[in-house]
Order: C-alpha cells, then sequence, then structure tokens
C-alpha cells in the first residue's frame, strides 16, 4: 500500500495525541509506542479512557458521578450526576488577542468578529429569549445561511438551556416544515433572503408559510442578510434583540443528557427524523475528536466548508473550545470559479481546511491546479467527508494542493454529529484509507451472522456506546424509531449503515452505504468502488449505479463532460475498465445516459430513492422532494422502464 505522508518525529513530538500518551505513561503507568496500541486499550476499558479524558480535557462540570457509563445501547447513560454547559466551554476560551471567527461571503469580503462582540451579542440575544417566555428545554430554529449571526443564535440558545436546531435556506419551504413542524419551536430566527452562485434568492415567501404553520410559534427574529428591504408582519429586525450592551453572559447548568440541538436525517425516502444531541456528549466527543484526531491547537485558523443544514457546521463551532479561530464560508464553492476555496485558505491563512470528497472529485474533474496559483504553507491538515474519497482524491491532494499536507478522510453522520472514524497525527496516511478508527469507538466490520471480519468488506458495527450517540429522537418515549434506525439487525449494536474493510495497516476503507449495496451472485460490492473508477474515466462527469435484486438487473447512470453523447465505444470503455480494475460482476448490464445524478442537500447520491423509483414505487413513497437539492434530475428515473 502507497504511503503519501507521513509525520516527522517533530510533528509526532508537538501533536497533542502525543502528550496525551506521555500523561497517561507518566500519571497512570500505561504505556503506548502506537497509536493502534492506544486504541485497543480505549476500547478495552471505556470507561477509564473517557473518566481520564473528562479531566485531562479541562472540562468544567458542577456535581458528582459514581459510574461513568451504565446501561446498553440504547439506553447507554454517561456521567450521571454532573452539570455542565456546552456554551460555557466556547467563551471560556474569550480572549482579545485573536478574533472568534473570520467570516466572507460571495458578496463581502473577509472581516473578523472579535470575541468581544460575540460575546455581547449573545448576551443580549439570551436576555431577549428569556424576556420573550424562551425556557430552558424549549426549541428555537434557525432558518439561516452560514453567517456569524447563526453561530451567535445557537450559542445563546444553547447558554439558557433551550434547544437549537437549524435548516439553511437552500432547503425548500415544504422540507423546513417537516423539518421544524415536528419539533414545536417558540423561536424562528430567519433570513430573508440569501446568495448562491452569484444569484440573490428572497425566502420571505417561505419564513411567512412557516409563520402561518407552526402553531407552537411566538416570535420570528428577522435578519435583512442580502439588503434587500423586505419585511414581513409579526416579526422583529436582528438588530434590536443582539443591541443590549448590558446584557451579562449567563449559563444554565445542565445534565450531560441534556438536549443541546436536534439535527434530522436526510429524509430522502421519510419524514426526515429528528435525532437529539446532549451538551455533555457532544462537548466530550467534539473535545477528543479536535484535540487528538484534527490537532487543533490554539490560535490556529479552522475553516470547514459547510451550511447550518449539514452536520459539519454544528461540529465545526466546537473549535471554539479548542482555543482556535472559526472561519466561516456563505456561497458556492464553485463560484465564480473552483479556485475561491483554495484562494480562502491561502490568504486567511487556514491551517486546518475541511470539505467533501464531492468538492475534491469536482477539483479533479476541472482540472483545478491549486498549488500554481497559491501557497499553503500554513496548511496543516485537509479534512474529507460526506463520502468515500477515491484514491486519485488522495492522489490529486498531494500532487495538486501540498505535498507536505496531512490528509485525513473522516467518517461518521448526523446520527453522532461527529467521526467514527478519521485521521490521527502519528500515523502515516496510505492511498484510498482513513488512517484511524476514532478513540473510545469499539467499530468492527461484521458478516451477516456478526461475526467479526477483517480485510473483508463487512457492516460497520459499534459494540459498546460513545457519548455522543443521540440522547433520544424527538417525541420518540419507547425509542421505538430509535432502536428501529440502529439496533434492528444487530440487537444492543449499533449498526451505521455503512460497508467498510478493516485493513492491515489498521486503517479503514468505507464501500459506500450498505442500504444500496450491489450483491451479485452472492458477492457484495460497493457502490463506491464503481464510481471510483468510472467517474476517473476523462468523459465521465457523474454516475449512480442500483441493483434490482428481483430482476438480478443492474443499471449505471452516467452523465458526460459538457453533455456530449456518450458514444456506443465509451460504453465498452467503462465495461472494460470495470471487468479489469474489480471483476466481472462489477460490469453493468446496461450503460444509460441521464442529464444529472439526484443528490440530497447535503450532497450525497440518492441511490435508494432511485431504485425504488425504478421498482414502480409511488413518487411520493420512493422519495421526499423537499430533501433532495436537485429534484428535475428525478423526472428522468421516474419515467425510465427497464428494456
Amino acid at each position: 500500500m502507497k504511503i503519501l505522508w507521513s509525520p516527522s518525529e517533530q510533528q509526532i513530538a508537538q501533536s497533542n495525541l502525543k502528550r496525551f500518551m506521555d500523561y497517561l505513561s507518566h500519571e497512570y503507568g500505561l504505556h503506548f509506542n502506537t497509536y493502534q496500541e492506544l486504541w485497543q486499550w480505549s476500547v478495552k476499558d471505556i470507561a477509564k479512557f473517557w473518566d481520564i479524558f473528562l479531566h485531562y480535557s479541562g472540562i468544567q462540570f458542577t456535581g458528582q458521578y459514581s459510574e461513568v457509563v451504565s446501561g446498553k445501547m440504547p439506553h447507554a447513560k454517561w456521567f450521571e450526576g454532573i452539570q455542565l454547559n456546552y456554551a460555557e466551554h466556547v467563551f471560556s476560551f474569550e480572549t482579545s488577542h485573536r478574533p472568534a471567527i473570520l467570516f466572507q461571503s460571495e458578496t463581502s469580503p473577509l472581516r473578523a468578529i472579535s470575541w468581544a462582540e460575540l460575546h455581547q451579542k449573545t448576551a443580549s440575544l439570551a436576555d431577549y429569549l428569556r424576556a420573550s417566555g424562551v425556557k430552558k428545554g424549549d426549541t428555537v430554529c434557525g432558518y439561516l445561511p452560514n453567517i456569524p449571526e447563526a453561530v451567535i443564535a445557537f450559542l445563546a440558545t444553547a447558554s439558557i438551556g433551550a434547544i437549537w436546531s437549524s435548516a439553511s435556506p437552500d432547503f425548500g419551504g415544504g422540507s423546513v416544515l417537516e423539518r421544524f413542524g415536528q419539533i414545536e419551536p417558540k423561536v424562528l430566527i430567519a433570513v430573508n433572503s440569501y446568495s448562491y452562485g452569484g444569484k440573490v434568492f428572497d425566502r420571505s415567501a417561505v419564513v411567512a408559510n412557516l409563520q402561518e404553520n407552526l402553531p407552537s410559534l411566538q416570535q420570528t427574529i428577522l435578519i435583512d442578510y442580502m439588503s434587500i428591504g423586505n419585511t414581513l408582519p409579526n416579526t422583529v429586525d436582528w438588530n434590536t434583540p443582539v443591541a443590549n450592551r448590558n446584557s451579562v453572559l449567563t449559563f444554565e447548568p445542565l445534565s450531560f443528557d441534556f438536549p443541546l440541538y436536534i439535527l434530522y436525517s436526510s429524509g430522502t425516502t421519510g419524514i426526515p427524523k429528528p435525532i437529539v444531541h446532549g451538551h455533555g456528549g457532544i462537548l466530550l466527543e467534539h473535545k477528543k475528536y479536535l484535540l487528538f484526531h484534527n490537532d487543533v491547537k490554539e490560535n490556529e485558523n479552522y475553516f470547514w466548508f459547510s451550511t447550518t443544514g449539514w452536520m459539519m457546521w454544528n461540529f465545526s463551532i466546537s473549535v471554539l473550545f479548542s482555543g482556535a479561530t472559526l472561519v466561516l464560508y456563505d456561497g458556492s464553492p464553485g463560484y465564480p470559479n473552483m479556485d475561491t476555496l483554495w484562494q480562502l485558505v491561502s490568504e486567511t491563512p487556514v491551517h486546518h481546511f475541511g470539505t467533501s470528497a464531492a468538492f475534491i472529485h469536482a477539483c479533479m474533474k476541472e482540472q483545478v491546479r491549486p498549488r500554481v496559483n497559491y501557497t499553503f504553507e500554513h496548511l496543516r491538515s485537509i479534512g474529507s467527508t460526506g463520502s468515500p474519497l477515491s484514491p486519485e482524491g488522495f492522489d490529486w491532494i498531494y500532487e495538486q494542493v501540498n505535498p507536505e499536507v496531512w490528509l485525513a478522510s473522516i467518517s461518521g453522520g448526523t446520527d453522532v454529529c461527529t467521526a467514527f472514524v478519521g485521521g490521527n497525527p502519528i500515523s502515516p496516511v496510505y492511498e484510498g484509507e482513513i488512517q484511524c478508527i476514532g478513540l473510545g469507538v469499539d467499530l468492527q466490520a461484521w458478516d451477516e451472522n456478526g461475526m467479526p471480519l477483517h480485510d473483508e468488506i463487512g457492516e460497520m458495527v459499534i459494540t459498546q456506546p460513545t457519548p455522543s450517540m443521540p440522547v433520544s429522537f424527538w417525541n420518540d418515549p419507547d425509542f421505538e424509531r430509535y432502536k428501529a434506525s440502529y439496533f434492528e439487525e444487530y440487537p444492543n449494536n449499533w449498526r451505521h449503515g455503512d460497508w467498510v474493510k478493516l485493513t492491515s495497516t489498521g486503517g479503514l476503507v468505507i464501500a459506500g452505504r450498505s442500504d444500496a449495496t450491489l450483491n451479485r451472485g452472492g458477492i457484495r460490492i460497493g457502490t463506491a468502488e464503481i464510481y471510483r473508477a468510472v467517474e476517473a474515466l476523462e468523459f465521465v462527469k457523474d454516475s449512480l449505479i442500483i441493483h434490482l435484486e428481483d430482476k438480478d438487473f443492474m443499471p449505471l447512470f452516467v452523465v458526460t463532460k459538457e453533455g456530449s453523447e456518450l458514444e456506443e465505444s465509451q460504453k465498452q470503455i467503462i465495461k472494460k475498465v470495470l471487468r479489469e480494475t474489480y471483476s466481472p460482476r462489477h460490469v453493468p448490464d446496461q450503460i444509460i445516459q441521464v442529464s444529472d445524478i439526484p443528490y440530497t442537500i447535503s450532497g450525497k447520491k440518492l441511490e435508494l430513492p432511485v431504485k425504488k423509483l425504478i421498482q414502480g414505487k409511488p413518487f411520493d413513497k420512493a422519495v421526499n422532494i423537499g430533501a433532495v437539492r436537485n429534484p428535475q434530475s428525478l423526472e428522468f428515473f421516474r419515467n425510465f422502464h427497464i428494456a
């Protein structure tokens, strides 16, 4: 296996992870020479690992606990008896020596938001929410772009013990109502417009619709983000709630598992599941990941391109309690061209840059060469998630961005608002592999009988609880929806829904979603394998594959570059590449040209909904149109019939 990056002795010695290993050796007599040894201990005795880390991390709490974790999944309880507050830990790093946030958008240059400004506006808004009748346990929703106001709104909500939930304004009105309608918000904080791809989109009608159809709503705070001047009745201008300079920021002490925010499943085939995450679990897990697996340090700049509708937005805010500055960007990553984010990373400068595998693959396709135009001497790490990053994507980073950068491909999800697997700064990066399983995560690959597999693709299963597993689903008192989502196939063990292979290097390869698996002749094929081979071809822009088991029919849908006609010779090239790269079983029965591939708003291909449409399921039963980024792309599949 090809090594693309190895840490120097100095990099290892200066890493947060090595310092923790030295601490364990000095304070507890626990000696580990490699990451793998450390990980093995962390899952052999998860209670001791998390107990030590709670104190090592500097997390402040009141009260006492008698057990670190009690009970089995899905009813495991962590650190019962203590109280804390997520927002309090954010402001524990307040300083005048660096900004809290650096913000840029399509329409505005980079500007700094000081800690003093963040503090004052958060305190003012928190007071305003209290005066408006928002109490501990009430919900506050944001229909907001990735702007500083969204961070302020979230932190103010968390500080008073209310529960936050957000959606990006590129979500359609019906999709937002499906989400917010389940959780009965008291207050809505929204923009009347946003900009994307150089165009301004008016969202006043969506906000008005939410006001009309959320009976629990008592107040709407409106931000005139693009200065279009549209006002709505029964709204308060954002500048009023954040204007009080005499407010004192206080923090409601909350139990470890008290709800912090509600995230949502993609909802591509039904109403999105409202996933409740707790203050303590998110605080503890994000501290661990950012400290050890991302190696974030004080005074660095951290940027993960996201929207408020993706869990990476929630994750990124936690960098504020790592002593780093949070970098936000609002707009299209491809406007005015694919260099936009790379220029921001270079000029800010950014020390840790995170993005999606789809963005990296798009840069490859567009033949973007960032290192020709920009320098990246400050860039320490690049993170990639959202879908599997191909080996070619790994190579592109080292060839076209920076040959010395640490590439950390990660995978986890909304369900846990973190990564189960990701990077570590003391181990090599192998081409096409995620570096490691996260500390305290007892992850295995299982076959259908629950037997562990090595160097073979199996179901990703977590066999012991982790702190940021959901506290619950909203309005699911008996945990029926929760258990059905993760624990039906392997009782008391979390089935994540990904195919994974644990490699001999200690790394992992994600082979795609297990619910969209291709099964030809009893052989499981991950869709990621197909996409890797097909989308590496010069004439292919995008692709999607499904398998209809009842007919043993496997069609491949292909989008060509610049919409050119897919020629028969090119179809034969696709078949040849798949046969020679993998096996004859990987060769599709039919290759069909389409104009577009459907994606969720968070950037995942809609394999399962497409499969259901082609199987003849009614449109409204096969797909939730509000969760689709490009709904027009579904029309082809809605009308597609097997020849």
